[in-house]
């Protein structure tokens, strides 16, 4: 087998075996085949395409290139939920108390952030004490003891991708939907859950920036999930906007506490028990509205907050930061954003909220960044509310006083403020399975 022969036959628009995929992902991960000619291959699979099979194969491959986390001294379903990423995105940190307190097992591997948007272990690591690194036996330990345990991904899952993702990076091939999707599944399917719900936002703060978009790999990803023996769901929802009121670590995680004490925003508890209840019924609790009941109940009884606390102490954390929030490092400069005209704000840019907590010190924009757990960003004001010149837009946190200004400018910018009224969006767009699209789910 050649890799000249296999570029020129995807080249030419013809599908790829399951053997010649195996061939080329052994072969890069273990750097007998060239970067040019798998450069080659990404420019020809972008434009040509790959077929449900071909993309599937192609997922399994890269996830077998490593670890393949076997989670069976686990008891029930488990069931993972990935989001492809947005700013404000804590629901990782609601949802999966909300599942475990319903008796489903949450073993969940998740991501630091980069660029715009946040990660799930950042915010935890903002607990004092609180461990995301933990060995395979402890991992399945706590999840065994208390139903839950979120850490951080190791080392060697889906290698291939790593390296794919990196040449993707710097040769124009990053916006091709199966290679995202599989991308995105190989790490999924390599950290061994039975079945995976699919966040997908849409929005200025997503990676796909448009509800067709959002649609298409969603259903991509749906269709690689089913094709490798794992049920699969995905929701679309939105990140036009910033997702609740925190932007930020520490931030963040109070704001997680708020909402499973039953006290969080709207559009937050929204998502969230939405995400949960689809989670549920992955894990066989019953049909979709009976699994919203039972997502509602554990958020109201506490149960959900009471899972959360029991995670962070079994992590090493200190919980009584989740009941006093002063306990929390706090950031220096405390500034307002102030609104400079009166109206109604009928849009507010999630990825400029995003970029500019990063400024603040909240994000990294390279791996191995340094971030600050204590700044970011509290939104005021949402859309659809009404504001006058001088109103509090935003508090803005941080430690890096010289950032603030070009900070302010452009957080001003992200606010549209009109003299109309507006209807404010569904949050939820659309539910896809194996085999239909609900458009407009809410």
């Amino acid at each position: 087998m050649r890799m000249y022969d296999l570029i020129l036959k995807k080249r030419n628009g013809n599908e790829l075996t399951d053997d010649e995929l195996d061939f080329i992902i052994n072969g890069y991960t273990n750097d007998e085949i060239e970067d040019y000619q798998i450069s080659a291959l990404l420019m020809a699979i972008y434009f040509k395409g790959m077929n449900e099979r071909e993309t599937a194969k192609l997922t399994m491959a890269m996830a077998s290139s490593g670890d393949m986390i076997d989670l069976s001294s686990i008891g029930g379903i488990k069931v993972d939920k990935h989001s492809t990423g947005g700013v404000g995105d804590k629901t990782s940190l609601i949802i999966g108390p909300i599942v475990a307190a319903c008796n489903v097992p949450v073993a969940k591997m998740s991501g630091r952030g980069l660029g715009h948007t946040g990660g799930t272990i950042d915010k935890m690591e903002s607990i004092p004490g609180l461990k995301t690194s933990l060995d395979t036996e402890e991992f399945f330990s706590i999840v065994n003891s208390i139903g839950i345990s979120i850490i951080g991904q190791t080392g060697n899952i889906a290698p291939a991708d790593k390296k794919l993702y990196a040449l993707r990076d710097v040769t124009a091939t990053v916006d091709s939907i199966p290679l995202i999707a599989s991308s995105i599944m190989s790490k999924k399917i390599a950290a061994g859950s039975d079945a995976i719900l699919l966040d997908v936002k849409t929005g200025s703060g997503a990676f796909m920036k448009t509800l067709d978009d959002s649609i298409e790999l969603a259903k991509e990803m749906v269709n690689i999930g089913v094709n490798t023996g794992r049920d699969t769901l995905a929701l679309i929802t939105d990140m036009d906007t910033p997702l609740g009121f925190a932007i930020g670590n520490s931030l963040e995680i109070m704001e997680v506490v708020n909402t499973l004490k039953g006290c969080g925003p709207k559009d937050l508890t929204e998502v969230s028990l939405e995400l949960a209840a689809n989670m549920l019924v992955l894990a066989k609790k019953g049909t979709l509205d009976e699994c919203r009941i039972l997502a509602k109940n554990v958020l109201e009884n506490g149960h959900a907050f009471n899972k959360l606390c029991d995670m962070v102490e079994a992590q090493g954390g200190d919980i009584s930061v989740l009941n006093d929030f002063s306990l929390f490092e706090k950031s220096p400069i405390v500034a307002n954003l102030i609104s400079d005209r009166s109206g109604i704000i009928t849009y507010i840019d999630a990825e400029s909220c995003g970029l500019a907590s990063v400024s603040l010190g909240a994000g990294r924009t390279k791996k191995g960044d340094d971030i600050d757990y204590s700044a970011g960003i509290v939104l005021k004001k949402k859309i659809g509310d009404k504001v006058n010149k001088g109103d509090i837009l935003a508090e803005l946190y941080t430690s890096k006083e010289d950032s603030l200004k070009d900070v302010k400018k452009s957080m001003l910018e992200a606010f549209r403020i009109e003299d109309r009224d507006i209807k404010v969006k569904n949050h939820i767009y659309a539910r896809i399975t194996k085999d239909r699209v609900y458009r407009m789910y809410s």
